[in-house]
């Protein structure tokens, strides 16, 4: 069976119900194929599940206990693993992700060994960006393309209320560093009703003047605390809603391609030229799991083949247990081959995983 007879892209119209059992193999295809038709080809790593902040929509305020030292994979067993994604399962970005990346003292190290790989991948991270105007430079010259930074307001009181710390001016030092050395810079926020919705318009206003790409994050249920409640998270279309009042949004003609933001050309509230692009990441409420093409590794080691799955495929024991590439690449492609169709959220038994975004890497 080739990837074209399984109809690519999205998911075939005989695709079986997601809890159904799966076949016995499956298709023997380069690549991360599942079992709907999709392909893999975005790798998330987790770099460590540590956090110098404390986010009420992600962790306890007395954070949680750490991953021991030998746990964790090194950057040579990183960049082994990135090796394989790349070289046998045709994986062609992979971004670095945590709890926070930055608190690796190898970063630059990790990032420079994935850039020296044989046809290396487009290689980003996802950061608080606190510390980040030390190191940004370095990272750039490693080899990493762009960063994605989590900004969540303007306001410090109320960064400090989200994030439990009073580090505003910090993640704007780093911000203000990866802007002088990146042509990308793309900025994450979460709106948490009662305390930053009406900070939405304010935050793009400030994005579109620096030339940042915006993007609006549905909270989703990976809280530690486990609090998360449908009913009161701040959905996709409350977030056009208070865009429009100061900006006219229109759909993004661009491809989406696997993309988890739809994008929006935004332009001043009763037109005019277009100011740039913002994006939402509506994954609870217009989810795109059908086109998803996302793959995981924990900081483990360990691939998750949906941020809400319930089962790892370890890969750190068999690779340090001697496992070469092709063993490991099976592993992959089998635990990938299991992914379910979707994220079940709307359903009424849907169970929120046990491990947090933190400790998966978003």
């Amino acid at each position: 069976m080739t990837a074209v007879a399984l109809g690519l892209p999205g998911v075939r119209p005989d695709a079986p119900p997601e809890h159904a059992p799966l076949p016995a193999g499956r298709p023997d295809v380069p690549g991360l194929v599942d079992r709907f038709g999709r392909v893999a080809t975005d790798l998330r790593v987790s770099l460590t599940d540590r956090c110098n902040l404390r986010c009420t929509y992600c962790m306890p305020a007395e954070g949680l206990p750490t991953l021991p030292r030998d746990a964790v994979m090194t950057r040579q067993e990183i960049a082994r693993l990135v090796g394989v994604a790349t070289r046998e399962l045709g994986v062609r970005q992979v971004r670095f992700t945590g709890g926070e990346p930055l608190l690796r003292a190898d970063l630059v190290d990790v990032v420079r060994d994935v850039a020296a790989l044989p046809d290396p991948p487009e290689i980003s991270l996802t950061t608080n960006a606190v510390g980040l105007d030390h190191r940004a430079a370095a990272l750039k010259d490693a080899g990493l393309d762009r960063v994605n930074i989590s900004l969540d307001t303007l306001d410090p009181d109320t960064f400090a209320r989200l994030a439990r710390r009073p580090f505003l001016e910090r993640t704007l030092a780093g911000i203000d560093a990866a802007a002088q050395v990146f042509d990308v810079v793309k900025i994450n926020a979460v709106l948490v009703r009662g305390l930053n919705l009406d900070h939405a318009s304010a935050l793009l206003a400030w994005c579109l003047e620096r030339g940042f790409e915006l993007r609006f994050i549905e909270q989703m249920p990976l809280d530690a605390d486990h609090a998360w409640d449908r009913s009161s998270m701040v959905t996709a279309a409350e977030v056009r809603a208070q865009l429009a009042d100061r900006f006219e949004l229109a759909p993004d003609q661009a491809p989406r391609d696997g993309a988890p933001a739809e994008r929006f050309v935004v332009r001043p509230h009763g037109g005019g030229a277009a100011l740039g692009r913002v994006g939402i990441i509506a994954s609870v409420t217009e989810p795109f799991c059908a086109d998803c093409r996302r793959t995981r590794l924990t900081a483990e080691g360990a691939v998750r083949s949906c941020l809400f799955a319930h089962t790892e495929t370890d890969l750190l024991g068999p690779l340090r247990a001697g496992a070469d590439g092709a063993e490991l690449a099976d592993l992959w492609r089998t635990a990938m081959w299991g992914k379910h169709a979707g994220h079940g959220m709307a359903e009424a038994g849907f169970v929120q995983p046990a491990r947090t975004m933190s400790a998966i890497g978003g």
